[in-house]
């Protein structure tokens, strides 16, 4: 992508750019509703949606393709842009081209998600939308599940259900050497060095109990179990448990400890 000069017939080495006051200009002709002005703005916001669809390369996806629905999402943006909001153009375009090559990722991803959270979702999307024509901001999903009238829990789960995958090999940074990636930042807090030594010692310490005294353990700390109901598996009494069970732990504690 980053040598690739022409994307969908159209040399990106030669894309116009627009001073803001031209493109307040086209902004306010073309919603009157000249043709020539709308396709002006379009030719001369094409390095934006150029730079948008950067972020979305390597996951697979054709860059043409990308281009493509991102140029949908400029159309969006040039429709309902308020020009009179003190805001400059792609401070607007910039999320809802982002937002309709994300909804692209998504429609056409192989994680399937049932209907009524897609259609929650989409709901979500489109009030965030509207939100941000009104606001000249992107919402939080407080202030979404409130217009909504949906439970916080319910916005959340529904946004984070049709979120892309990341791999964990994606780079997210490089100084020029070996990239940094997902899987660096990831914390494995199962398999850490501590756990894994607390893990042998703990097999240890299982390894010098009787087998009636792993059993009773069994029962007690795997199935669950009362000391009563041990009692009554095993044949003895409640009391004779309660000692076995507790000449264990400790047998444990003293072989972890030492």
């Amino acid at each position: 992508m980053l040598g690739k000069v022409e994307i969908c017939g159209v040399n990106t080495s030669k894309l116009k750019t627009l001073k803001n006051e031209e493109m307040m200009e086209l902004l306010r002709r073309s919603k009157q509703g000249d043709e020539d002005a709308r396709q002006r703005l379009v030719e001369g916001n094409l390095r934006l949606v150029l730079s948008v669809i950067q972020k979305f390369i390597g996951r697979g996806e054709n860059p043409d393709d990308l281009f493509q629905v991102g140029c949908i999402g400029l159309l969006k943006a040039i429709k309902n842009f308020d020009e009179t909001k003190l805001v400059r153009f792609s401070t607007y375009g910039v999320p809802m081209i982002a937002g309709e090559i994300r909804r692209y990722l998504r429609d056409n991803s192989t994680i399937r998600v049932s209907r009524s959270v897609r259609d929650t979702a989409y709901k979500v999307l489109q009030c965030k939308e509207q939100m941000m024509a009104e606001q000249n901001r992107e919402p939080s999903m407080e202030e979404i599940a409130k217009r909504l009238e949906l439970p916080l829990e319910e916005v959340t789960y529904a946004m984070d259900a049709i979120s892309l995958p990341v791999s964990l090999f994606e780079p997210v940074y490089s100084d020029g050497g070996d990239p940094l990636t997902v899987m660096d930042q990831v914390r494995d807090e199962k398999n850490t060095d501590e756990r894994w030594v607390e893990r042998i010692a703990l097999r240890e310490a299982m390894a010098r109990l009787n087998p009636r005294e792993k059993h009773i353990l069994a029962l007690r700390f795997y199935d669950g179990k009362t000391q009563m109901e041990v009692a009554g598996e095993v044949g003895i009494s409640q009391a004779q448990v309660s000692r076995l069970e507790k000449n264990a732990l400790n047998t444990i504690r003293r072989a972890i400890t030492s």
